[in-house]
């Protein structure tokens, strides 16, 4: 373990990448685990208030990913600077996307339907992070030999073609396959080639006027939406507490 480790994480110059990862999921999970039982009553723990002021925990989360960025830098990635920077930053990330929906909203959404964003986004933040450490990189460069990559032309045309792949995927409303799309190309060809949603860019542009490839997309939606919407919702819950409003999960 130790010497795949090093060769592996170590050795590529990984471990910061490592670590905030690491402290990432931790803060989100320990902080998770502390906002549920303060909202079921249990425990030591309570909201944190100045002048009858909620202090949510974004605030000290942004403090956190500024100073962990700014110690990255200074650090050049190297020693020990560097990976305690990549803590700070990890734990302020967690901090601060925990409560993504909050930001989005501009609401205390936190226990709401609404805030089940925030866990979407944490668990793709991670899955990203996750497959950097493991040797991907945006828009499919991984893919290309020693020799492609020494081109600029082949690792040019292989970044704009992903990309575009990716923005198709994201036109047509699956904006999880775009992000992911970015990293791994596959991805983004699935979601670029099969039909869009309702409602999404692609499908008001180019599907007014093909009422049955419209009609098809909604079916397959449906199908989609059945399948796994339920799925979805359970594991939100687990990993994030059951929203206060609806019966979701």
């Amino acid at each position: 373990m130790g010497h795949w480790l090093y060769r592996n994480v170590v050795e590529p110059g990984k471990l910061p990448l490592l670590l905030a990862l690491t402290a990432f999921v931790v803060t989100f999970a320990v902080t998770r685990l502390v906002t549920r039982m303060i909202r079921a009553g249990r425990g030591p723990f309570r909201d944190v208030e100045t002048g009858g002021v909620h202090v949510h925990h974004v605030v000290p989360g942004v403090v956190l990913t500024v100073a962990g960025g700014f110690g990255a830098v200074a650090s050049g990635n190297h020693g020990f600077g560097a990976w305690a920077a990549a803590v700070v930053f990890g734990v302020g990330a967690g901090l601060v996307l925990d409560e993504f929906a909050l930001i989005l909203h501009l609401a205390d959404v936190y226990w709401s339907e609404a805030g089940r964003r925030s866990v979407e986004v944490v668990v793709i933040t991670a899955a990203l992070a996750g497959l950097l450490l493991a040797g991907f990189l945006p828009f499919g460069v991984d893919g290309l030999d020693q020799d492609d990559q020494e081109g600029r032309g082949a690792v040019a045309a292989t970044v704009v073609l992903h990309f575009l792949l990716a923005l198709v995927t994201l036109a047509k409303g699956k904006a999880r396959l775009a992000v992911f799309g970015l990293v791994v190309p596959l991805v983004a060809l699935v979601g670029a080639v099969r039909l869009a949603r309702p409602g999404s860019p692609w499908d008001r542009r180019l599907y007014r006027s093909r009422p049955r490839t419209r009609a098809r997309a909604e079916r397959r939606a449906r199908r989609h939406d059945r399948r796994w919407a339920g799925r979805t919702r359970k594991a939100q819950d687990w990993i994030g507490g059951r929203p206060d409003d609806g019966e979701a999960g």
